[in-house]
């Protein structure tokens, strides 16, 4: 197959149409040579001796009869040691290092390798001369950063295979022949640290998958109790521009009970992306006191660059993803933003004159987003060990409508849907997840019953705010007056958040049980006001302790002290728990 040649028949935007006179695969790579360049492409189509290519590049100055050679592989990206701490854009090309070569402005057809070639690594052998190995079984180690790197039996290799020769122990660079495996035919097959996997075919070299059941604690209150993401499942993020979605997916990423974050940059604008690219490597982790970046890639496609990159970048990220979940780690990607993703794929599709769906989008919009999102998952390794891919996807619908295609296609699949605000993001509650509308499907932290007596108050509290537009606060019952008040408080107090204090920022498991408790208790109490205005005054007092409670350390004296004088202000006011309260809190 390697060695196909053709030829540039018609150009249309990004999509190529090209002769061929030989084989060529669906989602092959090809490189259209361009005077002294060489523009890499993809097989999108084929019909007839005529096959349409989707270029990673701008297509300027590409004419009819320019010469195009197939490469015979499918996209793939090299998997290795040196992953971590990179920049690289949708083709894993290596940004700083592209900067160096070309300077400010980056050019077309310059592709660099995406590991150091270079760099030695502390070899430490695993197996032995004689052993019997398949794919994904571990030859040796490496140190990278704070993790042990397993050197994997490469995953196309289906076959059981002997292991004929295997380097000792030391310093070797990541191309350096590190063990001899033979086949069944006696075959000798040279193996480095490093190889190829196509980015579109998911890594299956695991022996059993799970249900995500587990919750991943992202320390963000009202994600952790009210509506959970659970390890190895899928969530999406939609919200209107400015909402806050890029701010709270570097909370998530600093914070979340993970190993690795992958970061895919898909279509964003530039500004936001050099925003992440600036303060990652400043960002203090809290797991291990060095800097965020040593344990985080970053896939960087901004809106600026080629439109068909993107669909790329996002495959690029999962398919790390899967690699690092390999070698029993825990991995969560943050795409942003899939709306760009469907852009492009809404682009391409115009090109190929397909039949467009609803707002021009492809009638297989669905599927592809489905397929994307399934390869999240946690699963057993045959060592044993569980890995687990976590996937977190924004969405940018125009002007905030939950109803278009992309957001729609999107809360088909995943498993929890944190949909912001402009309204709360405009009043400055932040997280801006709007209590009412979001879900999830999966367990969180707390118990379902607790968490549901809870969230009633924000519901009958929403309503009666609705209701007080109308007639006015003189027109609702003592009642309900306080019903609102309460779900006011808890709003307040624990679904929103401070991310600039340094306790408030990250909230352990133990505490927001702790806090929760005690929110429980006071939603679920009786009190006896005399009048709405002192209702009003006592609640605005005891959500200013609150506040000053949450931004006490943890189990100190401050703490202790203040959560002693909300006790003491409740139990003044409180005539006992309503029937419902008593029954969630186990009284």
């Amino acid at each position: 197959m390697k060695g196909t040649k053709g030829k540039v028949a018609g150009v249309n935007g990004n999509m190529v149409a090209v002769v061929v006179d030989g084989i060529v695969s669906m989602n092959e790579v090809a490189y259209i040579v361009t005077g002294d360049k060489r523009l890499k492409s993809e097989v999108i189509r084929i019909k007839g001796d005529t096959c349409s290519l989707q270029v990673f590049e701008i297509t300027k100055g590409i004419t009819i009869g320019d010469g195009v050679e197939f490469s015979g592989d499918m996209l793939a990206i090299e998997l290795g040691p040196g992953l971590l701490t990179q920049v690289f854009d949708g083709l894993q090309n290596p940004l700083p290092q592209l900067a160096e070569k070309c300077g400010f402005f980056l050019e077309r057809g310059v592709y660099l390798d995406p590991l150091p070639l270079d760099k030695e690594w502390a070899w430490t052998p695993k197996a032995k001369a004689g052993d019997k190995v398949v794919r994904a079984d571990t030859l040796g180690t490496v140190p990278e950063g704070i993790f042990t790197h397993r050197i994997m039996v490469p995953f196309y290799l289906l076959k059981e295979y002997t292991v004929k020769s295997i380097k000792d122990a030391g310093n070797y660079k990541i191309h350096d022949t590190i063990a001899v495996i033979t086949d069944e035919k006696g075959e000798d097959i040279n193996l480095c640290m490093s190889f190829f996997w196509p980015v579109k075919r998911p890594i299956n070299c695991y022996e059993e998958r799970f249900k995500p059941s587990e919750p991943l604690v992202t320390q963000s209150r009202i994600i952790d109790t009210f509506f959970p993401v659970a390890r190895g499942g899928t969530y999406c993020i939609p919200g209107p521009f400015g909402a806050g979605k890029t701010v709270l997916q570097h909370t998530t990423s600093r914070n979340a009970d993970v190993d690795i974050v992958v970061i895919a940059a898909c279509g964003e604008r530039a500004g936001e992306v050099v925003e992440t690219l600036k303060e990652f490597p400043e960002l203090i982790d809290p797991k291990t006191g060095k800097t965020l970046m040593e344990r985080t890639v970053i896939i960087c496609n901004t809106s600026s660059m080629p439109v068909a990159a993107r669909e790329a970048s996002l495959y690029t990220a999962i398919t790390m993803c899967e690699y690092y979940r390999q070698m029993g780690l825990q991995i969560l990607l943050l795409a942003d933003s899939t709306s760009r993703w469907a852009q492009a794929l809404r682009e391409m599709s115009g090109r190929l004159e397909e039949i467009p769906g609803e707002e021009a989008f492809p009638a297989y919009l669905e599927s592809t987003i489905a397929s994307f999102y399934e390869r999240a998952g946690i699963v057993r390794l045959k060592d044993g060990s569980v890995g687990s891919v976590t996937v977190g996807g924004t969405v940018s619908p125009a002007g905030g409508n939950f109803e278009e295609p992309v957001t729609q296609a999107t809360l088909k699949v995943v498993g929890a849907f944190h949909g912001l605000s402009r309204e709360r993001s405009d009043a400055r509650k932040f997280p801006a997840i709007h209590p009412l509308d979001s879900w999830s499907k999966y367990p969180g932290i707390i118990a379902q019953d607790k968490v549901a007596y809870a969230r009633r108050f924000l519901h009958r509290g929403a309503e009666v705010e609705q209701m007080m537009k109308v007639v006015g606060e003189e027109g609702t019952s003592i009642d309900d007056y306080i019903v609102f008040l309460k779900g006011d408080m808890l709003d307040a107090v624990y679904l929103q958040q401070n991310s600039f204090d340094e306790v408030d920022q990250s909230v352990s498991i133990d505490r927001q049980k702790h806090v929760f408790g005690i929110l429980l208790r006071i939603l679920g109490s009786k009190f006896t006001f005399a009048d709405k205005n002192e209702a009003r005054t006592w609640f605005a007092k005891l959500r200013q302790q609150f506040i000053d409670y949450n931004y006490a350390p943890w189990g100190g004296d401050k703490f202790k002290q203040l959560e002693k004088e909300i006790r003491d202000m409740v139990a003044e006011k409180s005539t006992g728990l309503e029937a419902a309260a008593q029954k969630v809190c186990g009284e």
